[in-house]
């Protein structure tokens, strides 16, 4: 955040009290080669704006709120390379604004008191201020709360950058005061022709007079993953082996080898802890409930080759084996507990198939929910109805006391009858005919539901309650 050496008027830098106003950009001179290459490129204007052509293209909402001047505080919330910074500048030179560029790493309630104090004074002087805020969701309530007065009071106009949810990661009372756009990732054919107009101009790579093939072009943009800053970055250190190939010299083509070389190993977009994390793991999970093997390996790739914990995977496989398959097929609990195992004692990278089999095995296995949805309505039962007592029939009476007050009175000893079934109820009276559990037709579930059959035909012709004692041959009596 520092401050600019230009005079900007009434309430420029060179006012001791205002040191931390700088003008809208450019400042710079635009072919300044020490500067990176995704900073020299960066658009000054709608027009040269790639992308986002759902926001900013013609008539679009966002351009028309430019063009008229008729801005709120914005939220641009996208993945990173896709133009938020850029946009915040635009906007400030259309509207003619002081620009405040905040990192949310580097300020404090400090800062951010001195600035909203220089921007309420410089409106009474007809000034209008942008405060830009990148990577927003790292503030913390208190820092965000110190914007809401000086945002109602008009005093600043607000642009928040965030790569996460701003419903999770900006306070309810900023966020209802702003208009939340989100930026999509650039597509490799926007990013490719970003590339071929920094290899043509004279701010980008045109004085080293460098071509490169449709190849190598595509593949700078299948790495970086719809980033533009990311793209031009390779492109710059591509270009570099380029001339470093010919000695110094200007010429040459960038080959798909270089762009290899200069890449190392692809950067995915991911954050353990952010939105993608949760994205990608229900990616996975959906593509294994729909039976997609193909998806699901995919999807496993990209959170595994991205640094994703094994562990963690292996955990959500588990529960995919118990919610989304189940009884179906009780193998895949095993398979998947096993493939948990595998990676706990083979690590990585071998362990990556253990997972890979665990997920092609619940893709393909017959798919059923009965037994969570089972589950859940017991839940819902033990919550919403009384906590009624055991039934006497079904308790021990280990003492006489208790063998007196009827305990175990009437309880029918499984083993003691035919089919090992008797017509004893188990549940209590307030649940006596609830049916929790209804197996599919699916794998091993329909033999469940054929033996579930036979089952209550057998107890259909046994008496509910026989009376007596304990069987002496059961257990719990000795």
């Amino acid at each position: 955040m520092g401050s600019s050496n230009q005079d900007h008027g009434i309430l420029g830098s060179k006012d001791a009290d205002m040191g931390l106003f700088q003008s809208p950009p450019p400042a710079e001179p635009a072919n300044d080669p020490t500067r990176p290459l995704a900073d020299r490129m960066r658009p000054r204007s709608l027009d040269e704006f790639v992308g986002q052509d759902h926001l900013v293209g013609p008539g679009k909402p966002l351009r028309t709120q430019i063009e008229r001047d008729d801005l709120g505080s914005l939220i641009f919330w996208g993945p990173p390379g896709t133009g938020k910074t850029t946009l915040a500048k635009i906007i400030a030179r259309m509207s003619r604004a002081e620009f405040i560029e905040f990192s949310a790493v580097l300020s404090g309630i400090k800062e951010i008191k001195q600035v909203m104090s220089d921007a309420e004074r410089a409106r009474q002087y007809g000034t209008r201020t942008i405060v830009f805020i990148d990577e927003i969701h790292r503030f913390n309530k208190a820092q965000q709360d110190a914007f809401l007065p000086h945002v109602e009071k008009g005093n600043i106009r607000l642009i928040g950058a965030t790569t996460e949810n701003p419903s999770f990661e900006i306070i309810s009372a900023l966020l209802s005061r702003s208009r939340v756009y989100v930026l999509k990732p650039l597509t490799e054919e926007q990013i490719v022709g970003l590339l071929q107009r920094a290899l043509a101009e004279e701010r980008g790579l045109g004085a080293m007079r460098l071509t490169a093939s449709e190849t190598a072009l595509l593949k700078i943009a299948a790495y970086s993953s719809g980033d533009a800053r990311s793209a031009y970055n390779v492109l710059e250190v591509a270009a570099t082996l380029a001339r470093a190939g010919r000695g110094g010299e200007t010429g040459g083509e960038i080959t798909a080898e270089m762009v290899e070389a200069a890449v190392q190993k692809r950067v995915l977009l991911y954050d353990k802890a952010g939105e993608e994390h949760y994205n990608l793991i229900s990616a996975l999970h959906k593509s294994v409930r729909n039976s997609d093997a193909d998806a699901s390996l995919y999807w496993l790739g990209r959170m595994l080759e991205s640094g994703e914990d094994p562990l963690y995977i292996a955990r959500r496989l588990v529960r995919m084996a118990v919610e989304d398959i189940g009884l179906a097929d009780p193998n895949a609990l095993s398979l998947t507990m096993a493939a948990r195992d595998a990676v706990d004692f083979i690590g990585m990278p071998e362990g990556n198939l253990a997972l890979a089999e665990a997920v092609v095995y619940l893709s393909l296995a017959p798919k059923s929910n009965a037994l969570y949805t089972a589950y859940a309505e017991v839940i819902e039962d033990v919550e919403r109805t009384a906590a009624a007592p055991v039934p006497l029939h079904l308790r021990n009476a280990p003492t006489g006391l208790m063998k007196g007050l009827g305990y175990g009175h009437g309880y029918q000893y499984a083993h003691d009858f035919e089919r090992k079934v008797t017509g004893m109820q188990c549940l209590p009276d307030n649940l006596r005919d609830r049916v929790y559990y209804h197996p599919t037709s699916e794998g091993m579930e329909k033999r469940l539901q054929e033996r579930r059959e036979e089952i209550e035909r057998t107890r259909a012709q046994r008496p509910k309650s026989e009376g007596g004692e304990k069987s002496s041959s059961d257990p719990d009596s000795r």
